[in-house]
C-alpha cells in the first residue's frame, strides 16, 4: 500500500559556477572591519567565520564573459546583484539576510573578454543558519570528530558523498546553512525554480544526495556506495 505521506522536499547545494560564462569572485578590500563569528546558541562553539562589518568595500575578479548575479568570496558572505535582491524580496523568499550595499572599488578581468565599463550595484548578504539538520544515518559523511552538540552538530568533515536532511527539521527557509554542515549553502526547490525562471547567473545547483566533496580522496565514507 502506497504511503499517503508527502514526499520529502528536495534540496540543493548552491555554489558559484566556476569556469562558467559569468564566473565572478569577490574579495574584501583591506583594511576590512570584522566582528566575532556566530556561536551555537546551545554549546557556544563557533559555527561560522568572522563577520564582515561595514563599510563594505570589495574588489571583483571576472573570469567569464560577464559579471554574475551571484558572487562568492571569503567568509560567510556572498554578493548578489540588485536585480536578484529585488526579485528575492518581491517574491517573498526567505533565508538571505542583510542586503547591505557594497562599494565595488574595481573589477579585475582574468582572461579574454569585453571590458567592464560601469561598476555594478551589488549587495552583501548572508545565508541564515537554519534549523534543518543533516541526517547522519542517511548521509555519506566522514567526520573527523564525533558530534557532541545536538543543536549545532558542528564537527570537522573530511569527505561528503551525498547527504540528506532529517525529516521534519526544515522550517521553510529557501536559503540556509544546515545544522551539521554549516560551511555549505543549501537551497530549496522553490529557490531553484526562482533561479531558472529569472535566468540568474553564476549559480550552480547540485542535489544534496549527489553532492561530492572529497579533497583528500577518502571515497565512500562510512563504507557506503556513492548515490
Amino acid at each position: 500500500m502506497a504511503s499517503d505521506l508527502p514526499p520529502d522536499p528536495r534540496f540543493f547545494i548552491l555554489e558559484d559556477d566556476v569556469w562558467g560564462p559569468y564566473d565572478t569572485k569577490f574579495s574584501k578590500l583591506e583594511p576590512a572591519s570584522r566582528g566575532d563569528p556566530p556561536p551555537c546558541p546551545k554549546c557556544g562553539k563557533t559555527i561560522g567565520m568572522l563577520m564582515w562589518l561595514p563599510p563594505y568595500r570589495a574588489e571583483l575578479e571576472l573570469h567569464g564573459q560577464g559579471l554574475g548575479d551571484f558572487v562568492g568570496g571569503p567568509g560567510n558572505e556572498v554578493l548578489i546583484s540588485e536585480r536578484m535582491k529585488e526579485a528575492f524580496q518581491a517574491e517573498g523568499l526567505v533565508g538571505l539576510l542583510g542586503f547591505h550595499p557594497v562599494e565595488v572599488v574595481r573589477v579585475r578581468r582574468k582572461g579574454r573578454g569585453p571590458k567592464v565599463d560601469t561598476m555594478p550595484c551589488y549587495f552583501v548578504a548572508t545565508a541564515r543558519f537554519g534549523h534543518g539538520a543533516v541526517d547522519e544515518a542517511r548521509s555519506r559523511l566522514q567526520r573527523n570528530k564525533p558530534v557532541t552538540c545536538s543543536e549545532c552538530r558542528n564537527t570537522g568533515v573530511d569527505a561528503i558523498h551525498g547527504f540528506t536532511l532529517e525529516s521534519g527539521t526544515w522550517r521553510g527557509e529557501d536559503v540556509f546553512r544546515p545544522r551539521g554542515l554549516q560551511g555549505d549553502i543549501v537551497v530549496s526547490e522553490r529557490f531553484a525554480e526562482f533561479i531558472k525562471r529569472h535566468g540568474f547567473t553564476n549559480m550552480k545547483l547540485i542535489p544534496t544526495e549527489e553532492y561530492v566533496w572529497d579533497p583528500l580522496q577518502k571515497k565512500n565514507p562510512n563504507g557506503l556506495s556513492d548515490p
